[in-house]
Formats: structure tokens, sequence, C-alpha cells
């Protein structure tokens, strides 16, 4: 009996893993405030994207709203699932950042509160940021993987 449980277990394992991939012509939405895509434009969360190859771990899309708006970027920053954006009176860009985290501004009050949680050091780290050029020094001179 245990083996007929694990043989059913792996196969929904592998059929849901075969499900995850993502392949050309997939429909993806952007899935973080803001992605620059290798190519110097600029999409945004919600924006709905075609996928027009996957390698390793990036992804070359191309925006349905523009097509002119092609470049790659990391899969994780996309998701297959749709995502509705509420217009600039419903909804701030903290809030979108907050709900990506699994928080609404009622949790993070009653953590920042407690004293239990810092969100200013967390602010400051998220609004770090360094171009490709330095990030590839970074990889090259600490003798990394480039995410393979």
């Amino acid at each position: 009996m245990k083996k007929i449980l694990i043989v059913v277990c792996l196969a929904f394992f592998i059929a849901g893993f075969a499900a995850a991939q993502v392949g050309p012509n997939a429909t993806l939405y952007v899935s973080v405030k803001t992605i620059d895509l290798k190519s110097g434009k600029k999409l945004s969360y919600g924006d709905k994207v075609t996928v027009i190859q996957v390698k390793d771990k990036s992804v070359e899309v191309k925006s349905d709203t523009d097509p002119s708006i092609t470049g790659w970027a990391e899969l994780a920053k996309f998701s297959s699932k749709k995502i509705i954006v509420g217009n600039a009176s419903t909804t701030s860009a903290k809030e979108v950042a907050l709900a990506g985290k699994g928080f609404n501004q009622d949790i993070e009050n009653s953590y920042s509160t407690s004293g239990q949680v810092n969100f200013d050091d967390v602010d400051k780290m998220e609004a770090i940021t360094a171009d490709d050029t330095a990030l590839m020094r970074f990889i090259q001179e600490g003798h990394l993987s480039a995410g393979k």
C-alpha cells in the first residue's frame, strides 16, 4: 500500500512540475512593482506579456499592450495568474508592495507598533539598486555562477 501511495504522490508531483513549466507563447503577468528589461525598457506590476523564449531561469517577453516592449528578465518576476491592478485612486505603490509580501497596511501597522520589526531598514534595503555592469562584476569577482 505504501508503494502505491508513493507512486501516486510522485506522479502528481511530476505532473504538477510539468504544468508549471513556461514555454513560448505562454501568457505571464508582471508580479513585482517594476521590471527593468535587459533591453532597457520597463514593465509594471500587472502588465500582461507573451513569452518569446525561455533560457535557464530567464525569459524573453513581449508586452501585449505595446509590442515594441521586448526583452529578457528573470522568470521569478512573473506569474501565470492574472493580476488585476486597481487605479491610482484605489491602490498605492506601497499597498502593491505589501500585497506582494502577503501583508496589508493593518498587519504592517500591528508589527511596527509592537516594536517587533523595523520596516525602515527593510525599505532602505528595497531601495538599493545596482546596474547590470556592477552585478556582472560582482558575480565575476566573487566567482559565482550566473544563476545556472
